[in-house]
């Protein structure tokens, strides 16, 4: 089963044009020459190149151009060069001359991201492959001085958070600008609940639980005389150095809320989970629950899970002392109130608005001339509280904050990836085997 908020454009994209920000414009409508004139030093037009031609790729770009009129596509990368081109072509069904890419700007193989990066009329790029290259696919964009628009998570180890750290800091330092897809900082009924929670409605938080809890994820077989990297980057879920496990890849951002919440990262896990189910070569668990203990003393408890005919759950839950706010996934909305069920407030969501926000906003800080956004540390700190989990429950043992940002050497990212190319041999990892790194 596809994850709920997978962004398919070809499933999606007339619904979102529909609903989205600034409606996209009819092919051959926009005079791009009039908007290549400066106003305060910044360019108006911003050239975009696609780098990961999947769904939640494709789905940020109709975004960004559902979101911006002053934006388009030239160019895309993708390590199936004809899936590039096919997206290419839906695109331009939808936004007419806003994808101005010929064949010679569709770019594929591992190194096709570098292609894209080269091209000097390319000013921002949106990275979406699997979130295994992010931190390479980061440093690379900002040290070529690209904005950046980076799909969660942004690091799945150690060695990756330190990487987004460091660009984070590039990047301000040379006024590009980093947003990332944790779009639930940009939807009102998240922003509203966690402002009235810091104003005091629920009184003092004592505690907090979040969950990602569904059916189940793809899978995808193994073509004939695909190579063991083909194979892993095809099947990308279910290898851990690709997708970070579930509680990476996708309940992020249930922890990103927790983050956010509670004011920053926590300092310690406890973790345990579960493995039956799974095809013999996916790495993934079937089930994770952590325990984040923060420097107060005060426990939020992270549960996700892929079982199959089972309750879904995807809520986020602030417990306080006069109240409790419930922030809800998706599109569901949000409520508070009191201790007696009694509500003091509710707020409707929208999902939709709030993925064509993230781009809304990049590109305004970008045209504007003024402050770039640059919001890459925070869901670094959010992505390795993931991967801090994770590896508590890998391990069987607490993980601390402090390990995980001085003292860890997790690194997961193969030497040398090549295609065809060998891979990393699979394995699932055992408590009381597996120790943390």
């Amino acid at each position: 089963m596809s994850e709920p908020t997978r962004r398919d454009f070809l499933a999606t994209s007339a619904a979102l044009g529909a609903a989205g920000i600034v409606a996209p414009l009819a092919a051959g409508a926009l005079d791009f020459a009039s908007l290549q004139s400066a106003t305060n030093g910044a360019k108006k037009i911003i050239n975009i190149g696609l780098i990961g031609c999947g769904g939640r790729g494709s789905g940020a770009a109709n975004d960004t151009l559902t979101a911006n009129k002053n934006v388009r596509i030239v160019a895309f990368a993708d390590i199936d060069v004809e899936k590039a081109k096919g997206i290419r072509d839906a695109l331009a069904a939808e936004h007419g001359d806003r994808i101005a890419a010929s064949d010679e700007r569709i770019f594929g193989g591992i190194d096709g991201y570098q292609k894209v990066l080269d091209l000097k009329d390319v000013d921002l790029v949106i990275l979406a492959t699997a979130p295994g290259f992010r931190p390479v696919h980061i440093t690379a964009a900002v040290a070529a001085k690209k904005h950046v628009f980076a799909e969660k998570p942004v690091c799945l180890d150690t060695a990756g958070y330190h990487a987004c750290c460091a660009a984070h800091d590039a990047a301000k330092a040379q006024g590009t600008a980093i947003v990332t897809g944790t779009q639930y900082r940009r939807q009102p009924s998240f922003m509203d609940a966690i402002k009235r929670i810091r104003e005091g409605m629920i009184g003092e938080v004592v505690g907090m639980t979040a969950r990602y809890c569904s059916n189940g994820i793809w899978y995808r077989d193994r073509k004939p005389g695909m190579s063991d990297m083909e194979y892993q980057i095809y099947n990308w879920m279910h290898f851990i150095w690709l997708s970070g496990d579930q509680i990476c890849e996708q309940a992020v951002h249930n922890i990103d809320v927790v983050h956010w919440v509670m004011g920053g990262p926590p300092v310690r896990a406890f973790a345990s989970g579960s493995r039956w189910s799974r095809p013999a070569d996916s790495e993934m668990w079937d089930s994770m629950s952590v325990d984040y203990e923060f420097a107060n003393g005060k426990i939020c408890s992270f549960t996700g899970r892929h079982w199959q005919n089972c309750e879904n759950q995807f809520d986020n839950v602030v417990y306080g002392s006069k109240g409790i706010a419930t922030l809800r996934a998706f599109s569901d909305g949000s409520r508070i109130t009191d201790l007696a069920g009694n509500e003091l407030w509710s707020c409707k969501g929208d999902i939709g608005a709030a993925y064509r926000q993230e781009h809304a906003e990049l590109v305004e800080s970008i045209v504007t001339g003024g402050s770039p956004i640059v919001e890459l540390r925070q869901t670094a700190e959010s992505s390795l509280m993931a991967v801090m989990g994770r590896e508590a429950a890998y391990a069987g043992q607490s993980a601390t904050w402090e390990f995980m940002t001085t003292k860890s050497k997790l690194d997961l990212m193969p030497k040398l990836v090549t295609l065809p190319g060998d891979a990393p041999a699979p394995f699932v990892r055992k408590p009381g085997e597996y120790r943390l790194q």
